[in-house]
């Protein structure tokens, strides 16, 4: 595991801590997993990704996991329409691009778009708590099987 990667998985521990939630394996394993993870997974794709590791760990531990990592701010639970929940370790303000093929979602980084919320309550009148803005189309790999 790269020095990097490990000091993410201790802030995020040390974070944990502090918000008095004990740190069990499966805990630990599927904050690592978030993490190192690319693919802003399912829950159910954390389920299966650690379920042999953890025969006894069910899909309610993963789901209540999640809740308590977002609760504390350690990930972001995105969600698309009636699709499954997906899950963000990177907290930091970004955007996402969606492939309408295959459904992968990757981040995007752009200055946030802080004018569009202050235009939004002056022409609304609304307190804007925040905004998602969100990019489809078709990703590298699944543009290349269509070309074939």
């Amino acid at each position: 595991m790269a020095v990097s990667e490990e000091l993410k998985i201790q802030e995020a521990v040390g974070r944990l801590k502090e918000s008095g939630v004990r740190i069990t394996p499966q805990r630990h394993a599927v904050l690592e997993y978030l993490l190192n993870a690319d693919i802003h997974p399912t829950a159910d794709d954390i389920f299966k990704a650690l379920e042999g590791k953890f025969p006894n760990m069910s899909v309610a531990t993963v789901y209540n996991n999640l809740r308590v990592f977002r609760e504390i701010g350690l990930v972001k639970e995105l969600t698309y329409g009636d699709s499954s929940s997906r899950f963000d370790c990177n907290t930091s303000e970004h955007y996402h691009i969606i492939c309408e093929t295959c459904g992968k979602i990757v981040d995007f980084h752009y200055p946030s778009l802080d004018e569009v919320e202050s235009l939004a309550e002056q022409v609304t009148g609304f307190d804007v708590s925040h905004h998602r803005m969100e990019v489809y189309g078709t990703c590298k790999d699944c543009k290349a099987v269509t070309k074939h």
